[in-house]
């Protein structure tokens, strides 16, 4: 109930701002499913121009709940490919995620307490469970159940380390040892693993990277297991619901509206300046395309009465709750699927196929087909929301197989009709797994002992999940025996890809030492160099940097221009060893590079507090004042100088103690704690005209919405930018006018904002009254045009 006040929130001072953003929160915690409903459809009203009411013969009337066996006749799969059940209700109910384990077992998370109705009656409830599920007979259908953990409140995530578990259940993550698959002496990580938010707005994924890390999606916290205490880091905040690695452990998410984001470097690099709000070469956008294709009508997405959202036969355009992203890199598929990514739309019924390739440092994607998808199916109820690749190197694919998966947040009236007219809250009971899979062709999963050797052998296997496997489980065993065998790896050569988890493997062990990373600096294969540049801060130390400094140098001699970056990254461990040394290293960057955007953002990933200094020392390196390291470095600057500026929000929530705690909830997941906005996801609320303007105007947004372009202190901002759909609030029980007004006052007042005039309850009930018959979302010309 609260997670959802929140969301309402947030979406208030998106408002404010005219904000776009987009129904990112549709996504449910882990049912970004909910971004189905956000966008939608040109044959709306037969009605007033507000109406929310879809009329016509294409739409369907009814969507009956199907056994499994008859939903796999209704899915369209790829020429050459067939899908196949693994598990099925009442084996599970409402999964949302899953690991697998060393004995191919799956542990599933399952948030059955989601939305029981329209209106989320008993959502709070402590239903939700993780479970083990096992196929005793071998047949490749799961057929034993084994509950781990009950009892917990919508939880989203969960993570195998070491003897125990990771398990997110907002606001707090856990850690339970096990013992005999039980789980015993909980242990409190993280107490605002999710901090702020709500349902749809909230850390997942914990995915354990090849770094070592355990990072999340929705989330700029990176984790990771040192003896008995957990290390915390920041990170650059990534995604929404969902998050994967490629082979070089780079990382990949996206927003319920975008197809596919992802970065360009390694994942632990470059978070380190408070003062960047973004750093070139990460949250970049993969794949442009955001069209799909499904392949029935889907006429039920919280927004399908909206022009262009829905095209002539009442088919959802682009993508509204894109989720649950996985880069496939097994062996079972044949080789062009290798290394592609697809991604879940559950509010579309459909997974989509996505082409990658390397140029330089980008990662560009498109889509694999015209006009069709990898998989989509004709039942409504399918509802994908995550996706992985098994031990057997097929694709498989969660589903939480029900018809609500909005939240009740932002759900309109138009999608309570469509709810209501097809029957759709009802069985909550339902719950797949499926796994895609060649045609006579199957995969067999790898079976894993405790020998440390084959564990070695295993960091060479085809298939990625076997590899990523065999690395963990020699951390989990602390394997310090087989320090040998993997440094053999390292000077073999002919597998880079294991050459790469041995590096990371004795990383993780604490055995890798600077003799192991100089050589393969020196790779000319550029993918291990650029490993070798990750991992150097593992090793550095003060008596042994002085032996780097001369390679790193040697490479930017070499104009070795795709490990610049990296190079230019891992001056900020250096600093603390020689503050001469670092800087040397970065003013040398500075002017051979000072054209790169991406060695430019890396340089000033450093300079947190420096960076007036160093602009005019680097300019007295090379005057050329337009280049890109000057560019960027003012930008930071100027940021710097309007933050100092900004009002004290603490002043402010004593005043407006309700709307601050609404804002820290709900908007701030989006808009930032500053209200300097969260780049992909919605503009700023501080210094906006739409939040210290016309209060009327701000109301309008905040109970109806925004959507398209919106312009703010002079800058347009639209998708991909931002999110191009901001949902209201206006139709939530969950909030009181003088709970609007409260956050309305907040964020007029907060920063650089100083509205002398005060919104009260009575404005807002008069903004109802105003528009008592509306229900579509504003655009900035229609409320430009408001009296």
């Amino acid at each position: 109930m609260r997670q959802i006040e929140q969301l309402s929130l947030e979406l208030l001072n998106k408002t404010k701002q005219v904000y776009l953003i987009r129904n990112v929160l549709y996504f449910l915690p882990a049912l970004v499913l909910i971004a189905g409903f956000t966008l939608l459809a040109k044959n709306h009203q037969n009605h007033s121009k507000n109406a929310l009411v879809i009329d016509g013969p294409k739409k369907p009337t009814s969507s009956p709940v199907l056994s499994p066996e008859e939903g796999i006749k209704k899915m369209h799969v790829e020429d050459g490919f067939m899908v196949k059940l693994v598990a099925s209700e009442p084996l599970t109910t409402a999964p949302v995620a899953l690991n697998f384990d060393e004995k191919g077992r799956i542990w599933v998370v399952e948030m059955e307490d989601y939305m029981p109705d329209t209106i989320g009656t008993g959502e709070d409830q402590p239903l939700g469970k993780v479970a083990i599920l096992s196929d005793k007979n071998g047949d490749g259908v799961m057929d034993d159940r084994k509950v781990v953990i009950d009892s917990l409140v919508l939880p989203r995530a969960i993570c195998l380390i070491e003897n125990g578990i990771l398990v997110a259940e907002p606001p707090y993550l856990w850690y339970y040892d096990l013992k005999d698959d039980k789980a015993i002496n909980k242990t409190l990580v993280d107490a605002k693993y999710a901090d702020g938010g709500n349902v749809e707005h909230q850390p997942n994924g914990l995915f354990r990277a090849l770094d070592n890390w355990i990072y999340s999606a929705k989330s700029a916290k990176r984790y990771r297991k040192k003896g008995s205490k957990w290390l915390v880091e920041k990170t650059h905040f990534r995604g929404q619901w969902g998050i994967t690695q490629d082979d070089q452990g780079r990382l990949f998410y996206n927003t319920n509206s975008e197809n596919l984001l992802g970065d360009y470097f390694s994942p632990g690099l470059g978070a380190t300046n408070e003062h960047q709000r973004a750093v070139s070469g990460y949250v970049k956008k993969i794949v442009a395309d955001n069209r799909v294709y499904p392949v029935r009508p889907t006429p039920g997405v919280n927004r399908g009465y909206l022009e262009g959202v829905l095209d002539d036969s009442l088919r959802l355009v682009n993508f509204t709750a894109a989720c649950g992203p996985v880069i496939y890199n097994a062996d079972l598929f044949d080789k062009e699927y290798y290394g592609n990514a697809f991604v879940a739309e559950p509010s579309a019924n459909l997974i989509k196929r996505n082409l990658l390739q390397e140029d330089g440092y980008r990662i560009d994607g498109r889509e694999a087909y015209v006009k069709k998808e990898f998989l989509a199916s004709e039942d409504e109820r399918f509802r994908p929301v995550s996706l992985y690749v098994g031990p057997d190197g097929a694709m498989y694919v969660v589903d939480l197989y029900r018809g609500i998966i909005q939240h009740k947040t932002y759900l309109t009236p138009y999608l309570k009709n469509e709810i209501k007219e097809r029957n759709l809250t009802q069985p909550l009971s339902c719950g797949r797994i499926y796994k895609v899979v060649p045609v006579n062709k199957s995969g067999e999963a790898v079976k894993f002992s405790k020998d440390a050797n084959q564990l070695v052998s295993l960091l060479q296997s085809p298939n990625g999940w076997v590899r990523n496997k065999a690395q963990q489980l020699l951390l989990d065993g602390k394997y310090k025996t087989v320090a040998p065998a993997l440094r053999k790896n390292l000077v073999a050569g002919n597998n880079p890809l294991a050459l790469t988890h041995s590096m990371w493997t004795l990383e993780g062990l604490g055995l890798l030492q600077p003799s192991d990373v100089l050589p393969l600096l020196k790779q000319t294969d550029p993918k291990i160099r650029t490993q070798a540049l990750t991992v150097l801060p593992s090793v550095l130390n003060k008596t042994n940097y002085v032996q780097f400094m001369p390679v790193l140098q040697k490479m930017i001699n070499q104009d070795d221009s795709l490990a610049a970056p990296y190079i230019a990254f891992l001056a900020h461990h250096i600093q603390p060893l020689s503050a001469s040394a670092s800087k040397q290293l970065l003013l040398t960057l500075s002017k051979k590079y000072a054209s790169n955007q991406y060695v430019a953002d890396a340089i000033i990933s450093n300079l947190q507090d420096k960076e007036t200094a160093f602009y005019q020392e680097a300019l007295r390196v090379n005057p050329d004042s337009s280049l890109a390291i000057f560019k960027q470095l003012k930008r930071v600057m100027t940021d710097v100088a309007w933050s100092k500026n900004n009002s004290n929000a603490v002043d402010i929530a004593k005043l407006y103690p309700k709307g601050a705690a609404l804002f820290g909830t709900i908007c701030q997941t989006c808009h930032g704690k500053d209200g300097n906005g969260v780049p992909s996801l919605a503009p700023p609320l501080n210094n906006s005209e739409w939040v210290t303007g016309d209060k009327n105007k701000l109301l309008s947004i905040i109970l109806y919405g925004l959507t398209g372009p919106v312009k703010v202190a002079g800058k347009v901002y639209k998708a991909p930018e931002i999110n191009g759909d901001m949902p209201s609030i206006g139709a939530s029980k969950e909030f009181t006018d003088a709970d609007i007004a409260q956050v309305a006052n907040f964020i007029r007042s907060s920063w650089l904002n100083k509205a002398t005039d005060k919104v009260t309850a009575a404005d807002v009930t008069n903004t109802r009254k105003r528009f008592k018959n509306r229900e579509k979302t504003f655009t900035m010309e229609e409320l430009a045009k408001l009296p």
